[in-house]
């Protein structure tokens, strides 16, 4: 079934402009990106979007770290496009991450893993609403 998914290609990766090695990763995995758009996330929007992992120790630095240059938000569509783009990004820890994955190319560390994507597709639709208007989607 054809889906959508979110991803965010984060400031480490956009400071040593991977932006387009990283694209040809997911558009290579057969997802197509129907959005994309280069944003400095504000501390609001960051706040907000990781407001799940607030009580958590790493809640400010991962705030501090979004919002430290620019990120690029994209809509991302295809089979199983959340599940697929998962496989793609590999594990959270670069270390542990496939083989030919964007995290084990370009992943700098664990907190600096370059990518992050949606892990279901309710939180898909409530990341893509966010960042993006449905006119800005163009399937």
């Amino acid at each position: 079934m054809t889906e959508r998914t979110f991803s965010i290609i984060k400031p480490d990766a956009t400071k040593r402009n991977l932006t387009g090695k990283i694209n040809t990763v997911i558009e290579d995995a057969g997802l197509r990106i129907v959005a994309q758009k280069r944003i400095r996330m504000s501390d609001a929007q960051a706040k907000t979007f990781y407001e799940v992992h607030a009580e958590r120790p790493f809640y400010g630095e991962l705030v501090e770290f979004m919002t430290s240059g620019p990120v690029v938000v994209q809509v991302l569509e295809g089979e199983g496009a959340v599940a697929k783009y998962r496989e793609v990004m590999g594990a959270t820890n670069p270390a542990q991450a496939a083989d030919g994955t964007i995290r084990k190319l370009y992943a700098n560390n664990v907190g600096e893993n370059s990518v992050h994507g949606s892990d279901s597709q309710d939180n898909a639709r409530l990341e893509i609403a966010q960042f993006f208007t449905d006119d800005e989607i163009v399937g």
